[in-house]
């Protein structure tokens, strides 16, 4: 079904928006971006089949498992040359198998996620039924950020087939070799008006931000979240953004300090710091800020012996996120605040050892954005109000990390914080559940998906009353009379 009326003369506008973007298309594949045919063919199949069945699903979603699996080892070594290294263990760990047990999960999930939920229906409109309908909305944009390349471009793609959308992906132009590796499995593996990449640089994702889907997830900073929002509202497209913050690591008095600091320095120095819900920086009570600063050190030193030559820590992804940390953490040392730092030496390779900062000062880089990468900040704390007042400081972030002893402490940092999720003693693993919604609140971010969550994102839950075999509302009337009259008294009871 073309396009027509309004709707297609907003597609012109759209292609003349993104300027010489023109198609190059290769078995399928866009390759450089042609927005407005990849868009085209899947609104058309959209509106075509507006909702699949579920073997219908179940069979994309099996396609979309066989290629991870068939093409994991290219996977990690793509994402391991864009980052100009990269563990490929946590590649695997942290992104393929997360995408597995999402499709299993979502795959025995769906025939009774897409069952029609009965709803009641009062007295006054018996005999009837009534029910909801989750419906596809459509066609559903991803527009995927560089640190976690692959899962954060096809996670959401599980939610969006499960719920019977079809998908158009905009993979981060910082990783070239993932995304280009990534559109031409997608090609192999899906046809154009079921799930289509295209690439390109920001131009090509600010044109994306302004298509208009029927949903449009970004994952990203805040910044650009605000841009991508400001983009999707001349099309009234609702948008699901994952953003990030600064989400603080909170230490009890009484909790055994070098079982925090493990987990701590595990969520903090994966993929160097480069993830969304890494905790941001600590607080710890002021008698244990500086054991505390050691004991993550040691156990950074513990997972990473050595950080010249280890594949096991990662590259930070660019020159211009190496410079940006090396000035912050200069700038901190500058102002007088206790750096401690990993012993092995980074090198000139790309990488930053893991950092820790004990109170730096309130108006550094490090306490007033989002650090995302290996240092993180100590920071030492009277009593829970005075730490609760800290983190107030801040927008809601999109993690919180509470280690304490027992339920009633961590009960007393969960009602007094929001966060868009929460791991206790712990961190990360909260993102890991495919029952639990991820997402944040606030700068943090909108909406949530993963399992249920996401299949309901991204579906329509479409009202449907049915009358029964006599419609007693209309026997009241009009015309208006005695009837009417005493049902709205009996009902005003």
């Amino acid at each position: 079904m073309a396009a027509t009326g309004d709707g297609r003369q907003r597609l012109l506008e759209i292609g003349v928006a993104i300027g010489h973007h023109r198609a190059i298309v290769s078995e399928g594949h866009v390759m450089t971006g042609d927005l407005e045919t990849a868009f085209l063919a899947l609104r058309r199949a959209s509106r075509t089949e507006p909702a699949p069945s579920l073997a219908r699903r179940r069979d994309r979603l099996d396609r979309l498992r066989a290629m991870v699996l068939e093409s994991r080892d290219a996977f990690m070594n793509a994402i391991a040359a864009d980052f100009g290294g990269r563990s490929r263990a946590e590649t695997e760990l942290l992104e393929i198998l997360p995408l597995l047990n999402a499709l299993k999960h979502t795959r025995k999930h769906l025939p009774r996620w897409i069952r029609d939920e009965r709803r009641h229906v009062s007295l006054t409109f018996q005999p009837a039924s009534a029910r909801i309908r989750r419906e596809p909305l459509g066609v559903i944009g991803i527009i995927a950020p560089w640190n976690y390349p692959l899962l954060l471009a096809l996670a959401p793609l599980v939610d969006a087939i499960g719920a019977g959308n079809r998908a158009l992906i905009k993979p981060s132009e910082l990783t070239p070799g993932l995304s280009d590796l990534l559109g031409a499995r997608i090609a192999a593996t899906f046809a154009p008006d079921e799930v289509s990449v295209v690439t390109g640089g920001v131009d090509v994702a600010k044109a994306f931000a302004r298509l208009p889907f029927d949903h449009l997830v970004f994952t990203g900073s805040t910044s650009v979240g605000r841009e991508v929002m400001r983009a999707a509202a001349d099309n009234l497209t609702p948008v699901t953004l994952e953003l990030g913050g600064k989400s603080p690591a909170i230490l009890s008095p009484g909790y055994p300090i070098e079982k925090a600091a493990r987990s701590v320095a595990f969520g903090k120095f994966l993929n160097a710091g480069q993830t969304c819900i890494a905790p941001d920086y600590a607080l710890v009570p002021a008698v244990d800020a500086e054991r505390f600063a050691k004991a993550v050190i040691a156990a950074a030193e513990t997972s990473y012996p050595s950080i010249e030559g280890n594949d096991d820590y990662s590259n930070i992804i660019s020159e211009r996120h190496r410079a940006r940390l090396n000035d912050a953490i200069e700038a901190a040392r500058a102002a007088g605040a206790t750096i401690l730092s990993h012993s092995g030496a980074a090198g000139p390779n790309g990488k930053i050892a893991p950092i820790v900062v004990l109170s730096p000062p309130a108006d550094s880089v490090l306490m007033t954005e989002e650090i995302f990468g290996p240092v993180l900040p100590v920071i030492p704390y009277r009593d829970l109000d005075d730490a609760v007042a800290f983190t107030a400081r801040f927008d809601r972030p999109l993690a919180l990390y509470a280690f304490a002893n027992s339920a009633r402490e961590q009960r007393a940092v969960l009602d007094r914080i929001t966060s868009g999720g929460a791991t206790l003693n712990g961190t990360l693993l909260h993102i890991a559940q495919d029952d639990l919604p991820f997402g944040g609140i606030g700068a943090s971010g909108i909406g949530a998906y993963h399992g249920i969550h996401g299949f309901r994102r991204f579906s329509h839950a479409r009202a449907v009353h049915k009358v029964g075999a006599v419609n007693v509302f209309e026997k009241i009337g009009p015309p208006w009379g005695r009837l009417a009259g005493l049902t709205a008294k009996l009902l005003a009871r």
